[in-house]
């Protein structure tokens, strides 16, 4: 005698067995038509014929539901969105234990009444006509019309509205839509709102029939929800008198839920869902969830709070989403899965986090001021893996940045990238067929008239931050594993900034933060999209020694283009979108080719691989460059540090910095933090343990060596920088090198020199060099024109 879905009979249901007759029906209804006159007489016949023809009804309504967001496995919830906890089941997928306890609990005549307490009514009437006390009994239809118009607080006009739609709801629709309707709306405590929403919340289980039958929510269990219907919270006002019916709330509260459970049980012995002796072997369950006062949270304060601002941000430039209400996807009811894998984002926090306890020992125990951002990119697809902005995910977020509700950047994520940036040099120049056996002149300091680099400039000439053994000649690998600013400064202008940003832009640097006279703060330009001859205006030569802030996404995604052997895939954050068996949105996988042939790829990941800090302990191939950028004018203070790079499977870029501008300052005073000695150790835990939790085979992902095919190269012709109009003025240079690499570059297989010297430009307009100001770690202003 339960019901058993959609097509269930009320006299299954209930156990009666016929509806009532025509005659009795109609006689009923002429006492509602008495009962709302009366009614009338106190609330005034103008207002009741406006309730009449206004009342909402279910097919009106929209119910916010809850939207999921998961990790990549579909199954594990990141987050849950929506001004209420609501998860929508439908009646026919309900299993009986719900549908039988709530008839048991509000309404025992439910399946045969016409949706009104006529007695109530008439009392109500009563006492309305009389001056009586106010009557407030109500059948389960009556109550869902309560919650559904939104009706509040006890007065006759509430009533007669509460009433009326009851009765239209009635006679629209069936027994057990009305039912389903119910369950899915009402509140039952601690934050969830509808039956699955409460099983989940209160004992971790779910009303679906179709689950394992371990997980479904029992007769006993759905019993002790069904009692909290009565006063879902404590009363505000005497929380301790009257706690309502949360058994973990209170000892009274216990006693309140199992003397409510009693009165239940009773009534579904009287309605037949449970025999006699079924009913006295029935316990009542002591496993409900522990209150947790955190429990209506959504778990945004998490740091994967930042990566759920990700996929809003993202979802609202798709077709499905955009143009919607600024709440249309939180309460849509969508499950979303992410692109972010569990095991790859617990690594991100456990190295990132520098509060934790499985921090680097290089980083922990550090000044409160120091921040890290570690975003990880899957090769070939664009998949962001794991994020992590900050150990707050309501806070600043120093990986990225994202669009709000209301189309505004926000995001904390741009930074200098200092010496990291010359991956990009690096690539455009084996491109363009240099080979990195090539050698450079590269001494201590060197001037660049053409760039504005002299000794009479305000910026002064290019120098390096440490001597390194090759000095002063040497292959550009050489010079890339010292990190020699003199020789990327010369190697930028043989090239041209417009190729160099080309070559970031087509990897994955969608954006740059310029300096302008007289706006104290970068602005963004957005690099996709244009080329580099109409973006080179915006930056300086010093765009390959990493003055321009970028963002450590982007950068994380120019790895893993490298990474893919110059495929480059959009970093991004949605996989799928579902909302029921309705498949929303699938992400579309497009690779782009940046250019990059065999031989450039392996001379890249050759070189990348000889830098001592992107060296993994693991037994996997493994590629990277730190860098560094000063605080202001200072040769000793840094305050940006970054490592950067990838294996065949995995790419990772790590910032470390301040989250007020201030240099980098060790706990025992010292200012000896560089690419190698902060970023660096929280790059290799990270690339370790996120390579290990993913059991792939590192045999699967070896690089290649290069044939160096120009082993012997020749001179190279001179080369003159390719001016630019309203070119930027440079600022002094920051010293890039860590001076333990700096020292140490040498190599396994040193290559026969053959000195080239450095191109020399041929005399061309300089622009009239001033000190710029210094980007500065606060919110960025972006150019919208250009987003």
């Amino acid at each position: 005698m339960s019901a058993t879905g959609n097509n269930d009979s009320a006299a299954t249901v209930s156990g009666s067995t016929a509806a009532p007759p025509a005659r009795k029906r109609r006689r009923r209804r002429l006492l509602i038509v008495l009962a709302v006159l009366a009614l009338l007489a106190g609330t005034g016949l103008t207002a009741g014929a406006y309730y009449v023809d206004s009342v909402p009804t279910p097919s009106d309504l929209e119910l916010p539901e809850s939207t999921t967001v998961y990790f990549a496995d579909g199954r594990t919830p990141m987050a849950k969105l929506g001004t209420e906890n609501r998860t929508i089941v439908p009646y026919g997928e309900m299993n009986d234990a719900a549908k039988q306890a709530i008839v048991a609990t509000e309404d025992r005549t439910f399946w045969t009444n016409e949706g009104i307490d006529f007695s109530g009514v008439l009392r109500a009437a009563w006492s309305n006509v009389t001056g009586g006390q106010r009557q407030g009994a109500s059948t389960i239809t009556q109550q869902y019309a309560r919650v559904a118009a939104d009706l509040k607080g006890v007065s006759y006009s509430r009533k007669l509205r509460e009433a009326v739609i009851a009765w239209k709801l009635d006679d629209k629709y069936s027994k057990e839509e009305i039912l389903g309707f119910y369950l899915n709306t009402v509140p039952f405590g601690r934050g969830s709102y509808g039956i699955e929403a409460a099983a989940q919340a209160y004992f971790g289980k779910t009303v679906r029939r179709d689950a394992p039958a371990a997980n479904q929510l029992t007769t006993a269990e759905a019993m002790v929800l069904c009692a909290m219907v009565k006063q879902p919270e404590a009363d505000p006002d005497d929380p301790e008198g009257h706690p309502g019916y949360d058994p973990r709330r209170s000892p009274l509260a216990r006693q309140n839920s199992i003397d409510r459970w009693n009165y239940i049980r009773d009534g579904m012995v009287k309605l037949g869902y449970l025999s006699a002796d079924e009913a006295a072997n029935l316990a009542y369950p002591d496993t409900v969830k522990p209150l947790d006062p955190a429990a209506g949270r959504s778990n945004l304060d998490r740091p994967t709070g930042l990566v759920v601002n990700h996929v809003l941000s993202e979802l609202r430039q798709t077709e499905p989403f955009q143009g919607k209400p600024a709440d249309y996807i939180r309460n849509g009811g969508f499950k979303i899965v992410t692109t972010i894998d569990k095991r790859v984002q617990d690594a991100a926090d456990a190295a990132a986090d520098l509060r934790r306890d499985t921090a680097p020992e290089a980083v922990r125990g550090q000044p409160k001021n120091w921040q890290a951002a570690l975003v990880a990119v899957e090769p070939g697809t664009g998949r962001v893996l794991g994020y992590h902005g900050g150990s707050d995910g309501s806070g600043a977020d120093y990986a990225g940045w994202y669009q709000d509700e209301n189309g505004e950047a926000r995001g904390f994520g741009q930074h200098p990238p200092g010496s990291s940036f010359k991956v990009y040099d690096l690539a455009t120049a084996v491109q363009e067929k240099i080979s990195v056996k090539q050698h450079f002149d590269s001494p201590e300091t060197k001037e660049f008239p053409a760039s504005g680099r002299t000794k009479g400039s305000p910026a002064g000439p290019i120098r390096n931050a440490e001597r390194a053994p090759c000095q002063p000649d040497c292959a550009l690998w050489e010079a890339t594993v010292a990190s020699l600013n003199v020789t990327y400064f010369a190697l930028t202008e043989q090239l041209g900034t417009d190729k160099v940003i080309d070559m970031a832009t087509k990897a994955g640097v969608d954006s740059m933060w310029a300096n302008e006279k007289g706006n104290p703060r970068p602005k963004r330009i957005e690099l996709r999209g244009h080329s580099g001859e109409e973006l080179a205006r915006h930056f300086s030569t010093e765009v390959g020694i990493g003055q321009y802030g970028i963002t450590v996404q982007d950068h994380a995604n120019g790895m893993a283009t490298f990474a893919a052997g110059g495929k480059r895939a959009d970093a991004h954050f949605v996989r799928a979108v579902t909302k029921g068996d309705e498949k929303i949105l699938d992400e579309q996988l497009v690779q782009t080719d940046i250019g990059l042939d065999r031989e450039a790829v392996n001379q890249l990941n050759w070189t990348l691989s000889r830098v001592k800090a992107a060296k993994l302990d693991n037994g996997w191939d493994s590629a990277g460059k730190t860098g560094t950028w000063q605080a202001g004018t200072s040769t000793t203070q840094n305050v940006h540090t970054w490592m950067v790079g990838y294996t065949g499977a995995l790419a990772a870029a790590v910032w470390l910095g301040t989250v007020d501008g201030k240099p980098l300052r060790t706990s025992d005073g010292s200012y000896e933090v560089y690419g190698s000695t902060g970023p660096g150790p929280i790059w290799r835990q990270f690339m370790e343990q996120a390579t290990a939790a993913l059991k792939l085979d590192p045999d699967k992902y070896r690089f290649q060596e290069p044939a160096f095919p120009d082993d012997t190269p020749s001179p190279t012709a001179p080369a003159t920088p390719k001016p630019t109009s309203a070119q930027p003025t440079p600022t002094p240079t920051r010293p890039t090198c860590d001076p333990g690499t700096c020292v140490t570059a040498s190599p396994t297989r040193k290559p026969t020199p053959t000195p080239t010297g450095s191109p020399k430009p041929s005399p061309s307009r300089s622009p009239k060099p001033s000190r710029s100001a210094e980007p500065s770690l606060t919110p960025p202003v972006f150019d919208r024109a250009l987003r």
